[in-house]
């Protein structure tokens, strides 16, 4: 699944997840840059880039032939909050469960990066062996905006 239609499909994927009050689309297609900022329930907020990887072989210049398969197995989305804050690990497996639930049959799987990972967020891979990154930037408290850091996630938020 090709960055432009991933984006759209998981715009409307993560608005569906339970404790998921919006998710704004932002893009600058000129820049190739595109990614979301997702608002929980609880009013915190995430920003969440998104970069991706064609499968060997895929020419961009070309109409892309969608593959699919079986969609994943639906999972029980993991407890968000804790005294009512998440952490970027937390939020990372819930919205990984968000995709793993859409039914699309073109994921193979979604995941949310491993404890050691140098920056929080999930990963799609597709059965057309494609893969999507999804890394979050900035986390905000309810009520705060996010810091001018590159990367400014906060331990709880």
């Amino acid at each position: 699944m090709r960055i432009e239609r991933f984006h759209a499909f998981a715009t409307e994927a993560l608005a569906k997840a339970p404790d998921v009050q919006t998710v704004d689309r932002w893009d600058r297609g000129e820049d190739h840059l595109y990614g979301w900022q997702i608002t929980l329930t609880s009013g915190a907020r995430i920003w969440a880039g998104l970069t991706a990887v064609a499968p060997p072989g895929e020419k961009s210049d070309q109409p892309e032939t969608p593959v699919t398969g079986e969609a994943p197995a639906e999972s029980p989305y993991p407890e968000l909050y804790t005294n009512g804050k998440t952490t970027p690990r937390v939020a990372a497996h819930y919205l990984a469960a968000a995709l793993t639930n859409s039914g699309n049959t073109e994921i193979l799987r979604a995941e949310a990066y491993a404890e050691d990972a140098q920056n929080p967020g999930f990963g799609v891979i597709f059965h057309s062996t494609g893969r999507a990154h999804c890394l979050f930037h900035h986390t905000a408290r309810p009520g705060q905006d996010k810091g001018t850091n590159a990367f400014s996630l906060q331990g709880e938020f």
